[in-house]
């Protein structure tokens, strides 16, 4: 694959997760180093990247309806497809009716490479990490909340899950890199960084001398680093009693958990081979509440994993109804081939995987406005992003503990570090937020 040189205008269309996300923006910031122009989604270009997924049948359906309406809308380009679905499944893309160019998840590299051989970006171990200067604020109008890829690739091997077949073992950021992008992310303007990776536990344990996320978390502990620092999602059996402390103790650390359940039914969890027991996963949920009562904790839950019973559905309902989650993120059993689930017996029919779904579903909402309304009257440092809420025109933003937040105010407040008091006003979506009599913008700068 080679990107014509002569190629001025370019975009990238990203499915799934954040280290997705991150993978793009880096990919974008070099070709712009390179002379190339980020246009807008729904302009002309000459190249279309698009960063596939394949996590479930639904995102990998949504990964060939960007391909195709890509190549509908920009005749004559040169349409990319890379990720993860580009490494499950090329054939279906070479399959498809237009030119195509396939660069499988573990090539991605090689876009930025083929252009220019000093964009050679393939980092440790082959994966794709991104380097100090693909950070620009300027040029990623609207997004005021990075996220950092530290940690790539998964050593789990879930029984359900595609991905550690597609982005291959456990490997890390060094530890000095971490702090060298945090630094000039805080530089160009950046409040807020998430820290992401495949498998985020496992940060560091790859390294020699060996490391673990604590010890980063340490490391940007004892600098002099101003930045809102958020973790992504991270295993519950690898949440340790160190993190916890670290969290609570540290203003800069967001006091905000993802912890994946995936089922509150211990006999389900060893089908699909998680590493923990449903109690075992609620002692740490406790562990989180009894350091940090304002927390704010989600979880993934999956229903319709084969052979999952009715009296198994119960159990996951029941665990999740007693635990203090602030949100939920619910979704069905995918089939994902080759993988050991893929040929368990005992699938569960769609119609009973959409009910068990629903139900999942509308408990997530009930949790989310008990949090919500447990909030309502306190105050909360929010990080404004840079565009206005499309429905209400009022600005948005999000606070530590994960409560997206309505407010009034200007542009001005956009990018900034706002404390307001929450409050309830029925909307289903966000909270309100007013800003404190004494406000002044907090600046995370270093």
């Amino acid at each position: 694959m080679a990107v014509s040189k002569q190629a001025k205008r370019f975009k990238t269309i990203t499915l799934g997760c954040k280290v997705n996300q991150c993978e793009s923006s880096a990919i974008s910031h070099r070709l712009i180093r390179n002379g190339l122009t980020a246009v807008a989604p729904d302009d002309a270009v000459d190249i279309c990247i698009i960063n596939t997924c394949a996590v479930t049948g639904k995102a990998a359906m949504q990964s060939r309806q960007a391909v195709r309406r890509a190549a509908c809308k920009n005749p004559g380009a040169q349409i990319i497809v890379t990720g993860c679905y580009a490494q499950t499944d090329p054939e279906v893309f070479h399959d498809m009716e237009t030119s195509l160019e396939i660069i499988p998840q573990n090539q991605k590299g090689r876009i930025c490479h083929d252009l220019n051989q000093e964009l050679d970006f393939s980092g440790s171990k082959g994966a794709l990490f991104p380097k100090p200067d693909d950070f620009d604020l300027d040029s990623a109008p609207g997004r005021t909340r990075p996220a950092l890829k530290i940690q790539d690739g998964c050593n789990a091997f879930c029984t359900y899950c595609v991905v550690p077949y597609v982005r291959g073992r456990s490997t890390s950021m060094d530890m000095n890199d971490v702090r060298a992008n945090l630094f000039a992310l805080a530089r160009s303007g950046f409040h807020e960084v998430v820290l992401t990776g495949i498998h985020l536990g496992h940060y560091g344990l790859d390294l020699t001398p060996v490391r673990t996320l604590s010890d980063l978390l340490e490391n940007i502990i004892q600098s002099s680093l101003r930045l809102r620092i958020r973790l992504s999602s991270i295993e519950p059996n690898e949440l340790t009693e160190r993190i916890i402390e670290q969290v609570a103790t540290d203003e800069r650390l967001c006091n905000h958990f993802h912890l994946p359940l995936q089922s509150g039914a211990t006999s389900v969890l060893k089908r699909m081979g998680r590493p923990y027991t449903a109690k075992a996963y609620a002692d740490t949920i406790e562990r989180i509440v009894r350091k940090i009562p304002q927390a704010g904790i989600g979880a993934d839950v999956m229903v319709g994993f084969p052979g999952e019973t009715d009296d198994e559905f119960t159990q996951s309902y029941r665990q999740v109804e007693s635990l203090p989650f602030s949100y939920l993120h619910v979704f069905p059993f995918s089939r994902r081939p080759g993988t050991p689930a893929a040929d368990y017996p005992d699938h569960i029919p769609d119609d009973i995987m959409k009910q068990r779904a629903a139900e999942m579903r509308a408990l997530g909402r009930e949790k989310q406005r008990t949090f919500w309304a447990k909030q309502s009257g306190k105050p909360a440092t929010v990080l404004v992003e840079g565009r206005r809420d499309r429905q209400s025109g009022l600005l948005k933003g999000m606070t530590g503990n994960y409560i997206p937040v309505l407010l009034h105010g200007k542009d001005t407040l956009m990018n900034q570090m706002v404390t307001v008091r929450l409050q309830e006003d029925g909307c289903d979506q966000k909270l309100k937020g007013a800003l404190s009599p004494d406000y002044r913008p907090t600046r995370y700068i270093p």
